[in-house]
């Protein structure tokens, strides 16, 4: 009677097992398919607030070029028509950005990073561990208690 009752245990014990790691799994599961969400929403605000500033500056822009070309053929003095040239490249990187392939380079370039340069993108002191999470709440706790 021991051994069905100690048998039937461990096969229960067992299916508990199984059921907490696939349980275990989901919870994974959708905590990385929430967290890309959350990545995909935050970079689809930020092309789009590319797109708004470069309608912006793109009015603005152009209002200065000609103001700019207006003045330097009145007085007839090229010198200013210099502000253009960093403005257009401001103007530029954000239709880029905002319209182009910027993010796909950007993408490709940390790709490359992640593959060839990792020395590049490890943290000071190494990674973080529990220890020495413990270590500096203790230390820190110390010196409140101190004062």
């Amino acid at each position: 009677m021991g051994f069905i009752f100690s048998k039937s245990m461990s096969e229960n014990m067992k299916n508990q097992q199984e059921f907490m790691l696939m349980s275990a799994r989901l919870q994974l599961e959708r905590q990385l398919i929430m967290q890309n969400e959350i990545r995909e929403r935050q970079m689809a605000m930020q092309v789009a607030w590319s797109r708004e500033f470069f309608k912006y500056f793109g009015a603005f822009f152009g209002i200065a070029a000609i103001s700019l070309t207006a003045g330097a053929i009145k007085r007839k003095k090229p010198a200013f028509l210099v502000p253009i040239v960093p403005l257009s490249f401001v103007l530029t990187y954000q239709y880029d950005l905002g319209y182009g392939t910027l993010l796909q380079r950007m993408k490709g370039e940390a790709e490359n990073i992640l593959e060839t340069e990792k020395s590049k993108l490890q943290l000071p002191r190494g990674m973080i561990t529990f220890e020495s999470l413990e270590k500096a709440r203790r230390e820190q706790s110390k010196f409140i208690i101190d004062k």
